[in-house]
């Protein structure tokens, strides 16, 4: 893995299973040091096709090499309003099927913005409440969608926003209307982490994958540092990893 200057920031640039590798490292170290001091560690998850290599390494290692994830607790990004939980689109869903199945992580333990809710500014607040109350997050990990968004902070959110109910972007719709069979289908609303709470953890890092986001990566890493672009807040964080694959990467 090479690591390239773009703008003020650094990027990790490789094929993707070699960046898949690199980040388990990451997340293996982090689950050992900490069990071995009987402590917790909150990671901060997201879903999407970028990150399920990166999950199927994870459990690759658990099934061959003893990885626990029994010490993890953890906090999905986002998830689309009015699903539930049973619904094969939902992000909860989504992460059972693709990750959490798989290890022995305690399902107390999983946390994801609920679908459903009889006040979403309720369930927002409490969501955030428990991630403070966890201890915040250790390690976050992102995608990032085709104008810049993180979790399902889209373009205008705020730098001190903290986990909403937002409305989704008209790109973010269409984007996401070939897996739920059109965009009719499609939620027009979530509950996301905010951008204040992503910025909070102590460790972020954001996978990027394809010559779809190249444009949008280099906009992120360096250009102006504002909510058109929310992923770009990420460059005043003081511990961020960017890890591109060679398309994306390629300006």
């Amino acid at each position: 893995m090479k690591k390239i200057q773009i703008g003020s920031q650094t990027a990790h640039v490789g094929e993707g299973e070699e960046i898949c590798r690199v980040l388990a490292d990451e997340v293996e170290a982090l689950l050992k040091a900490r069990a071995a001091e009987g402590k917790m560690v909150v990671l901060g998850l997201a879903t999407g096709s970028t990150p399920l290599p990166f999950y199927e390494e994870l459990i690759r290692r658990h099934r061959e090499e003893g990885l626990s994830f029994a010490n993890v607790r953890s906090f999905n990004l986002d998830e689309y309003e009015g699903l539930g939980r049973e619904h094969e689109r939902s992000y909860w869903a989504e992460m059972w099927k693709n990750l959490f199945d798989h290890v022995d992580v305690k399902p107390e333990n999983v946390s994801v913005p609920p679908s459903i809710s009889e006040d979403a500014d309720v369930a927002s607040a409490e969501y955030e409440a428990a991630i403070a109350e966890a201890g915040g997050i250790d390690w976050q990990l992102l995608g990032i969608g085709g104008e810049g968004h993180i979790g399902f902070n889209e373009k205008g959110s705020p730098v001190e926003s903290r986990t909403r109910r937002v409305t989704l972007a008209r790109k973010t719709i269409v984007d996401a209307g070939p897996s739920f069979g059109g965009e009719e289908n499609v939620p027009t609303h979530a509950i996301t982490m905010g951008v204040g709470t992503i910025l909070e953890a102590r460790r972020v890092v954001l996978m990027a994958r394809g010559a779809s986001k190249r444009e949008v990566v280099r906009r992120a890493m360096s250009g102006e540092v504002g909510p058109e672009v929310p992923a770009s807040f990420l460059q005043n964080h003081g511990n961020v990893g960017w890890f591109l694959d060679h398309d994306a990467a390629e300006f």
